[in-house]
């Protein structure tokens, strides 16, 4: 195998086939940062979810899967060209979609109705692209207007039908199985055909929100089960970082590690239906 790259959370390799391998670790990554220490079976847990979710969406968008890797963290795919737009999707306010329409009353440019709360279900899902930062450097939203600049018309309005897609079946499904999909991202890229294909990871805590449904309640940040609950803890007097030091996040204590991995595994096991065997 060659190594091709390692990012902040996943190492890619290609095979003599021509083929890549993609090694999902337990590193976990918030506000730019990869933390201390890895959170146990993540990689393993967030593989095996996208392979599940990669099934559920065949019917709505090929996807770069080949088969599954030798260990539970890896998958085999074929190499896409990469679109260079962030694709995302959102059904509900939060984040850094919250923090646009607080200070605009839009989120990337798409004007939404006046008081909506942290939280609020938006009238309809909507298509709010950002940029494809390199690493270490924030996305920025951006208008569909300039994804069509981008990348042509045609090929924006395919990212937006695509990325709609599949927000809408991965929240039909969680809903059935008690659990909001607030929003998520997904990665896009061309295959050797020319036809655009889905994918990276798709529909994981650490692509989407996923919250409780039985305890939604708007005005007020939301349960999780994603690395949302890591970030709130940074943010706290607790962990006594200040965010705008410059400074790294401290080391994680032994029970947010064991929380989050909690988190991760309790979303998994909802919403595949199946207990994660590792």
């Amino acid at each position: 195998m060659k190594h091709l790259h390692s990012g902040k959370v996943r190492d890619l390799y290609q095979t003599s086939e021509g083929l890549l391998l993609m090694v999902a670790s337990d590193r976990l990554s918030a506000f730019d940062y990869v933390l201390e220490p890895d959170i146990p079976d993540k990689g393993a847990i967030l593989t095996q979810m996208s392979l599940w979710w990669f099934d559920q969406l065949k019917d709505v968008v090929p996807n770069h899967v080949v088969a599954p890797g030798d260990e539970p963290r890896s998958v085999l795919c074929r190499p896409l060209k990469m679109v260079q737009v962030e694709c995302v999707a959102r059904g509900y306010l939060a984040g850094g979609g919250l923090n646009e329409y607080r200070t605009d009353g839009t989120v990337s440019g798409v004007r939404l109705p006046a008081g909506l709360e942290d939280g609020s279900r938006l009238p309809e899902p909507i298509f709010t692209p950002s940029t494809k930062a390199p690493m270490g450097q924030h996305d920025e939203p951006i208008s569909y207007e300039r994804v069509e600049a981008e990348v042509g018309a045609d090929v924006a309005a395919e990212l937006r039908r695509i990325t709609l897609a599949v927000y809408t079946r991965g929240a039909e499904i969680a809903r059935e199985r008690g659990i909001i999909l607030a929003d998520t991202k997904i990665e896009l890229g061309w295959d050797s055909e020319g036809v655009l294909t889905l994918g990276d990871e798709v529909l994981t805590p650490d692509s989407s929100r996923f919250w409780p449904a039985d305890e939604w309640k708007p005005g007020r940040s939301q349960p999780s089960f994603d690395k949302q609950f890591v970030r709130d803890w940074l943010l706290s007097p607790e962990s006594g970082w200040d965010k705008a030091s410059g400074n790294p996040p401290p080391r994680l204590p032994d029970d947010v590690v064991e929380r989050t991995r909690q988190r991760y595994l309790e979303a998994y096991e909802r919403v595949t239906g199946s207990s994660f065997s590792g």
